[in-house]
């Protein structure tokens, strides 16, 4: 869109000082005329750039709010982008501390009114949360986009005590980034010197997340769950279901004691108006009905509508790429809702059992031992839309399972929430994995998962101080499947299937390990919807998405996106590779050229756990005229039964037409970390 009720001015960058002598680089977008009539503030607060690698996302959302009556200010963090200094790991004090400076600040301009709100997705979505829990004064409500409430039980680094592949991914996005260089026209002549400060200082940072293996201070110390009370300011908490970050929604819904939303729809890591899978929606238009309740103080019904909406998802067959995922808007007025009532179904021989009175169901006791290729139809934990990475039909995967199966369904079921399995199990080792998915199995017999749990079951009491398993001896433990919508259809069958791996989203265990589940004894069980037509259909409808107009780009290179699995049959050894080449392109109203792309590869031979291994690469390119810098990095990580290891390698160049290719800075590193029942 071109046209909004206000028009807006932008200031591409400004820097504000804190405390400590800290400059952050900001980029400001205000409505015309806010100095003489102040309006709130809006600030989005992340570590990816936004002079170049976030310019696009910002173009379309912050002129679009600043249209409607916001001043938007995005800032890079302390040692990003434009800002000074060098930023060493994630969510640390410093960073929200600086945050509160910029509310502050923020509130102190001439064209702003006082009331501040925050925004933002993953890390802005963290940040978000964890500076209302600061509670500084001007800050009066936040919208929180795929982000949790506790950073060690639902994040990109462990689930369920297990590590996710994740973890090495994650920490290759901000190897790359922190070693990006900044932007002379802002810096000036000290953007070298800054550069090298950062090369120098930022580190390795799966070496700082593969030493907290359990939840300890280090994960505490950002997890608003520690105590919900600390946030004080109205929370409008989104994700999606192809998202790794949905369990949150449910938590803050249930635990905070502030005026709150929440809205979950069938999207990856994307805000709502870019969503994919989609529908996508008018999301930016519902953000300016946000902003104009808690900012300016309209009454505009926004706080009279449902806490909760969800896409509930329709039966469809399995695809690892679904440009639309078909269904209908839900709404509950609370979480827990009080329409949703808890289904059993006990585990029988082949089945999942409704009917049976538990005690009348026999005893038996089946044993699994799953080979390492399970899972490598699981996708990635959270899409982040580059498909194909949703997974495939699980019909590949339950071979290696132990599977369970509701009779064909009489009449269709809507299954809304977090289900959970409640399981007998005993281990022949003293560490071992159990991976629980939920499929949609179709009368042709294709499964669609639906959802799924992990458990490291040395974490069965908890993750803050796991305990061996002692081999032999039976437990009853709880495996938390992730939050769902979904409607089974009839003629269809529910699918429960587990097994002891689920490579490469989780690492192996240290050994392979056999699990005994006793039926009769286990039970699973749904959270059920009974059908609210009429309700549902009174909601109000989302626009269609709208934003303003993207920035001008010439692309110079389309780069290549791929997902390709090979299996060499002489070695024994199968490879995931995952490519994600954005091409070369310029940005045209700075001249700014980038280049980003990244490979991944899961490896694994035969059923040797200690052949696990994940390798990244990325190629990082930025340049303007004479300025011209870039960046490679490489991880490797690898396993023994003992300890985790890590080697990595990071090389800085300048590029001259005279002097051609010459680097600047390299960095190695090569440790291996103990591992600590995991």
């Amino acid at each position: 869109m071109t046209s909004f009720p206000h028009d807006v001015r932008v200031i591409e960058n400004t820097f504000i000082t804190m405390p400590d002598g800290c400059r952050l680089s900001a980029r400001i977008w205000l409505p015309e005329g806010a100095e003489n009539n102040p309006v709130p503030a809006v600030l989005e607060y992340i570590p990816y750039r936004h002079r170049d690698a976030t310019r696009a996302r910002d173009e379309l959302d912050h002129p679009y709010i600043a249209g409607h009556g916001y001043a938007c200010i995005r800032v890079d963090l302390r040692g990003s982008g434009n800002s000074d200094g060098v930023l060493e790991d994630e969510y640390l004090p410093a960073e929200q501390d600086d945050a509160c400076t910029v509310i502050d600040w923020l509130s102190r301009q001439p064209w702003c009114d006082g009331n501040v709100g925050m925004m933002g997705i993953s890390w802005g979505g963290f940040n978000s949360l964890h500076v209302a829990a600061k509670r500084p004064p001007a800050l009066k409500a936040i919208i929180s986009a795929s982000a949790t409430d506790d950073l060690y039980v639902d994040n990109m680094h462990y689930m369920g005590g297990c590590l996710l592949s994740d973890n090495l991914s994650e920490a290759t996005v901000m190897f790359a980034f922190n070693s990006m260089a900044p932007d002379p026209e802002i810096v000036g002549d000290r953007w070298r010197d800054m550069w090298l400060e950062r090369l120098r200082g930022s580190g390795l940072w799966v070496e700082k997340w593969l030493e907290h293996q359990h939840r300890d201070d280090y994960w505490k110390r950002a997890s608003i769950n520690e105590n919900y009370a600390d946030v004080a300011c109205p929370v409008f908490a989104v994700g999606g279901w192809a998202d790794g970050y949905t369990n949150a929604i449910f938590r803050l819904m249930e635990h905070l004691d502030v005026p709150r939303k929440g809205l979950i729809g069938p999207w990856g890591h994307k805000y709502p108006h870019l969503g994919v899978p989609g529908p996508a929606i008018g999301f930016l238009q519902e953000v300016v009905r946000w902003w104009d309740h808690w900012l300016k103080g309209i009454d505009n019904g926004i706080m009279d509508e449902p806490m909760v909406r969800m896409w509930r998802q329709d039966s469809v067959p399995p695809n690892p790429r679904y440009p639309e995922r078909p269904g209908r808007w839900i709404g509950e007025p609370s979480w827990p809702s009080p329409h949703i009532e808890n289904r059993e179904y006990t585990l029988t021989r082949y089945g999942l059992d409704h009917e049976t009175d538990p005690a009348a169901i026999e005893r038996r006791e089946l044993a699994v031992c799953s080979p390492l290729s399970l899972g490598m139809s699981a996708g990635k934990w959270a899409s982040y839309a580059a498909t194909p990475d949703l997974p495939s039909d699980q019909r590949e995967e339950d071979g290696g399972a132990l599977v369970f199966e509701t009779e064909t369904l009489a009449e269709p079921l809507e299954v809304v929430g977090l289900p959970d399995l409640d399981i007998e199990v005993s281990a022949d080792k003293p560490v071992a994995t159990i991976a629980a998915r939920l499929s949609d199995v179709a009368p042709d017999g294709q499964a669609t998962r639906v959802t799924y749990g992990l458990l490291n079951l040395t974490h069965r009491d908890g993750s803050s101080d796991p305990q061996p398993l002692e081999p032999g001896r039976k437990y009853r433990v709880r495996v938390k499947l992730n939050g769902m919508a979904q409607e089974f259809p009839a003629g269809h069958r529910i699918r429960l299937s587990l097994s002891t791996s689920y490579f490469p989203l989780v690492w192996p265990a240290p050994e392979a390990a056999t699990l005994t589940v006793t039926t009769g004894e286990s039970c699973l069980t749904l959270p059920v919807r009974p059908r609210r037509d009429t309700e549902d259909a009174a909601l109000l409808e989302f626009g269609e998405p709208e934003g303003a107009q993207p920035p001008s780009v010439t692309q110079l290179d389309t780069g290549e996106h791929h997902w390709r699995t090979t299996r060499d049959l002489e070695t024994a050894v199968t490879t995931l590779e995952i490519k994600d080449d954005q091409g070369e392109f310029v940005i045209d109203d700075t001249g700014t050229a980038m280049r980003r792309a990244t490979t991944e590869w899961f490896s694994f031979r035969g059923n040797d756990a200690d052949s696990a291994r994940g390798e990244t690469q990325t190629v990082r390119y930025l340049g303007r005229d004479d300025w011209q810098t870039e960046v490679e990095t490489r991880t490797v990580l690898t396993s023994t039964p003992e300890e985790f290891v890590v080697t990595a390698q990071l090389d800085a160049y300048e590029i001259h037409d005279v002097h051609g290719k010459r680097r600047v800075y390299s960095e190695n590193w090569n440790r291996g970390i103990p591992r600590r029942l995991v």
